[in-house]
């Protein structure tokens, strides 16, 4: 295997949807509650990106052995299109997940049994994601799973490690937690919806029975916008609310760009072309907000 098939493999180049979670989190601490341990939040940022290349690779791995459709096994995934050794890849996720779970363990140890509660709720999600009898990815469920592991409790494990010390599990601590991470919550959730509105045929081929499977192409359109329109709306809030600094509102200049992006993927539904455009608004739109978080917190 070599190493561009190996980040292919691990996805890498979607590891926008958990890497930029991350650092919202590690800015709304700062602000908030004006309490960072750079230390523990490193190895966290190293466990979370272990973990999700396995998961990503366990992704891979599942698709290729319960494809249903030899077109897609052959051709499509790249364990057949690279004709990968199933051993060498059983392998590779051993070591990925046994050292970011190790990492975890480790941070537990330092700040105590609630890191365990939410490490093992992502680590189930990740795991049977992809795997089991029903798996979470061919329900009507991924975009709720995916959406909320990568784009809230990401961010929460990370403010929760930044201030153990004087974190409470109060519900208005966990719903300011939950408004600064919204909008990346959307953003994952409407990736998943899109790579979904792209395969539908594919997906129904192999009996993956998504949420666009439910709503038609048209109702999963109209959710996905939806869903942009709502991360814009919390973005205000979180400034009139007191969590974020008002260079924030900086984000709302993407507006435009983002219509344009969904006005594309509206038009047509083609994985090649426009799934493309959900990358985009989420890659562009988690990095503004992350920039334009961290400008606040400098000035």
């Amino acid at each position: 295997m070599t190493f561009p098939i190996f980040l292919e493999l691990v996805e890498i180049k979607a590891k926008t949807a958990s890497i930029l979670p991350f650092f919202i989190g590690l800015c709304f601490s700062s602000y908030y509650y004006d309490s960072t341990h750079i230390d523990l939040v490193f190895l966290y940022f190293i466990s979370m990106v272990l973990f999700n290349m396995f998961v990503d690779a366990w992704d891979n791995y599942n698709d290729y052995l319960n494809a249903k459709d030899d077109l897609y096994q052959k051709q499509t995934n790249i364990i057949g299109r690279e004709n990968l050794s199933l051993k060498t890849i059983k392998r590779l996720m051993f070591v990925l997940f046994t050292s970011s779970l190790l990492i975890g363990l480790y941070l537990a140890t330092q700040v105590g049994w609630p890191l365990l509660v939410m490490g093992g709720f992502c680590y189930a999600v990740g795991i049977f994601y992809s795997s089991g009898p029903k798996p979470l990815s061919s329900l009507p469920l991924g975009e709720i799973f995916s959406g909320f592991t990568m784009g809230f409790m990401i961010t929460l494990i990370c403010v929760y490690l930044n201030t153990y010390q004087v974190f409470s599990w109060q519900l208005k601590e966990l719903g300011n937690i939950a408004l600064i991470s919204l909008p990346n919550t959307l953003w994952i959730a409407n990736l998943m919806l899109a790579n979904n509105l792209c395969d539908l045929e594919e997906d129904e081929a192999n009996h993956r029975y998504t949420l666009v499977h439910y709503t038609g192409k048209r109702g999963a359109l109209i959710l996905f916008s939806m869903a942009n329109v709502l991360a814009f709306v919390s973005i205000v809030c979180q400034y009139f609310f007191g969590l974020a600094p008002l260079s924030v509102l900086l984000t709302l200049l993407l507006i435009p760009f983002i219509y344009g992006q969904s006005k594309q993927l509206w038009q047509k539904q083609i994985k090649i072309e426009t799934f493309p455009c959900a990358i985009r608004i989420l890659a562009l739109g988690a990095s503004c907000l992350v920039l334009t978080y961290s400008i606040g917190l400098i000035f």
